[in-house]
């Protein structure tokens, strides 16, 4: 299969050589999808993309004057992609539907424990030979109650870490799993009233967006900690600005922000007007940004780049890719009556 791959970064290039073993013949190269550089995907089958790519109506449209069959995400979140759009164009569509957990997990509670110990203005304190105690104290994770939004498989590791500090733990999900044993379900309004901490795992849909606005921060403590590795837009940044400013958040660590698309994976250091929400939360020393960074680790960028193949894979043999398709309903049909 001929396939061209937008937004690749060097550090993914020997991971997704290590899983195609040259089974396809795939043009990497780093520039982000949109209407000017569909056309690099002129004489393919497919494209692999990623989150912050432009996969709009207009663009798949090109995509399909173009002859695109197969768009493939490297993530588990399909927000990007106007998945109607591609099935009116008969362009099936896959996912990651998981990787490594355990990853996110790992770095949402790193976020956690980096704000509650203020390791940053530590660290940078000591730089500056500054070795005082002053403005550094903490609490302890063991007794404090920990809500998470969303009790997938991320949420689920996430809240297994947190356990394993002490924490009482209680989870939201409108779907919520059979048999948790360390998650005590419960409703919405009652995770944002208890929770000492709140961890987002939640996929962002036209239902999710803002979720976490004016309305639902007041219905948290005064103080609370907030953490979002999941998708930007689930926080309504605006608001958030204003509830650190009174004291109701009183801790914020986002590994993914609302208006990400065009500034998160490249530098910007010399721009000579710099995003001013985004700068907003920065003057604040109880907030930590790192860069969508929460998925990157060896063991899930191997993952990931496995799953995108293997779904190169199925689709070269004419099979449906199972739990990776995300295809809208009429556009899945088709695949069905496919195989």
């Amino acid at each position: 299969m001929k396939v061209v791959a937008y937004s690749i970064k060097p550090f993914e290039k020997e991971f997704l050589a290590k899983a195609n073993q040259k089974k396809h013949d795939i043009t990497l190269i780093s520039n982000p999808l949109n209407i000017e550089t569909a056309t690099y995907a002129e004489g393919k089958d497919a494209i692999i993309v990623f989150t912050n790519d432009d996969v709009s109506a207009t663009v798949i449209d090109k995509l399909a004057e173009l002859g695109i069959k197969y768009i493939v995400t490297r993530s588990v979140g399909t927000d990007h992609i106007d998945k109607q759009a591609a099935a009116k164009k008969s362009i099936k569509i896959s996912n990651v539907p998981s990787y490594s957990p355990q990853a996110i997990a790992e770095h949402a509670v790193t976020l956690a424990m980096a704000l509650n110990r203020k390791l940053i203005k530590a660290d940078h304190n000591c730089h500056s030979f500054d070795f005082r105690n002053d403005e550094l104290i903490g609490f302890n994770f063991s007794g404090k109650t920990v809500g998470i939004i969303g009790l997938g498989a991320t949420g689920l590791a996430t809240a297994n870490i947190f356990k394993g500090l002490g924490c009482n733990v209680i989870g939201y999900d409108k779907f919520p799993p059979d048999d948790v044993d360390h998650v005590l379900p419960v409703s919405l309004g009652d995770l944002l009233a208890q929770s000492d901490i709140i961890s987002i795992h939640i996929p962002l849909t036209p239902q999710t967006e803002h979720l976490i606005q004016k309305a639902t921060l007041n219905q948290m403590k005064d103080g609370v900690m907030l953490i979002n590795t999941s998708r930007g837009a689930i926080i309504k940044t605006s608001d958030v600005v204003s509830a650190l400013a009174t004291g109701k958040v009183g801790y914020l660590g986002i590994d993914v922000y609302e208006f990400e698309k065009g500034l998160f994976f490249e530098d910007h250091k010399y721009d000579q007007h710099k995003d001013p929400l985004l700068s907003s939360l920065l003057e604040h020393d109880n907030v930590i940004i790192t860069p969508h960074q929460a998925y990157l680790t060896r063991e899930a960028l191997q993952e990931i780049a496995n799953q995108t193949i293997h779904n190169l894979d199925m689709w070269q043999q004419d099979k449906c890719v199972g739990k990776a398709c995300v295809c809208a309903k009429d556009c899945r049909a088709i695949q069905q009556n496919n195989n």
